[in-house]
């Protein structure tokens, strides 16, 4: 790929590639099973984003062999396991190492038509931009760390995490689209700019209309704000403005890094409602219209209420 994608895309024929990636991270959980399924649907997005099926995936482990049990290892490896299946991904191999810090994920290798690759960018003016998840998870899961959280967040961001973005990747494909990227570490403003920088195209972001998880907004509030989502912010800056009649505290949402976040689809206007409802009837029921692409103000964001 000449940018920065989602994934690596090589080219084997002129009806066959492979789409490359890896990820892994420390847990955002307690439950080691339910770690290891969120860290197989997040390493599994971005061949998802890039409009490819995952074929293939090997483990990468970090564990600390002299001060934890084995067994959490056992039940994460179970959780990432169980995760592939449901994606129809065999599991090939995978490498570990003793490491001080837990980590976990995969490198997954899929297959995808050349000429239906789905890049960042690509999107037209006018075009409008689907979230597929709401987003909160980076807040919800501090939140959960000091005992804050209420057990509806938390089983509504453990639900979303450890949900594949298969049916979502599969659907706007069927429908058409012209760019496509996952919201993961970066915040949904900050892969949203990935999306338009360098082009000639800007992007507006309704910020009421985001879907946010429960209590999303009141974590935040009490100042129960992870680390990156300051440092999203403060990276992309000079690419956002936040008009004056939005709430501060749901502009700095916006910024929130997620964990196996939704798609972010941009689709033409003709085609957007066609793809929001067959989302819906496939049981994507939070996806939701939060913005559309304009040609005012290129390679910038424009956050409105």
């Amino acid at each position: 790929m000449e940018r920065v994608e989602d994934a690596g895309v090589y080219k084997i024929t002129e009806e066959i590639a492979i789409v490359q990636t890896l990820d892994f991270f420390t847990p955002v959980v307690d439950d080691p099973y339910i770690f290891g399924q969120i860290a197989a649907a997040n390493s599994l997005s971005d061949v998802y984003a890039m409009g490819g099926k995952p074929l293939t995936a090997m483990n990468i482990v970090c564990f600390p062999v002299q001060t934890m049990d084995i067994s959490v290892m056992h039940k994460i490896l179970l959780g990432g396991i169980d995760k592939m299946r449901e994606a129809e991904v065999v599991l090939v191999g995978g490498h570990s190492v003793d490491d001080q810090e837990l980590k976990y994920g995969l490198s997954v290798t899929g297959r995808i038509q050349p000429h239906k690759v789905l890049r960042k960018e690509g999107s037209r003016c006018g075009n409008k931009l689907i979230l597929t998840k709401p987003i909160g998870t980076g807040i919800i899961n501090t939140a959960a760390k000091g005992d804050m959280a209420s057990k509806e967040s938390i089983s509504r961001v453990i639900k979303s995490m450890t949900t594949l973005n298969r049916k979502a990747s599969e659907i706007m494909l069927e429908v058409g689209v012209d760019a496509c990227t996952d919201v993961t570490g970066f915040g949904l403003l900050g892969h949203a700019c990935e999306m338009i920088e360098n082009t000639l195209q800007g992007t507006i972001i309704y910020a009421e209309k985001v879907p946010l998880f429960p209590d999303t907004l009141k974590m935040a509030d009490i100042g129960l704000i992870p680390g990156g989502l300051y440092r999203n912010r403060d990276f992309r800056k000079a690419d956002v403005h936040i008009s004056q009649d939005v709430n501060p505290t749901l502009a700095d949402v916006l910024f929130d890094p997620q964990t196996s976040g939704g798609l972010l689809i941009s689709v033409s206007a003709v085609k957007a409602d066609r793809l929001l409802q067959k989302l819906h009837q496939a049981g994507i029921m939070e996806a939701a219209i939060i913005g559309e692409v304009t040609d005012q103000h290129p390679g910038k964001i424009e956050v409105q209420k």
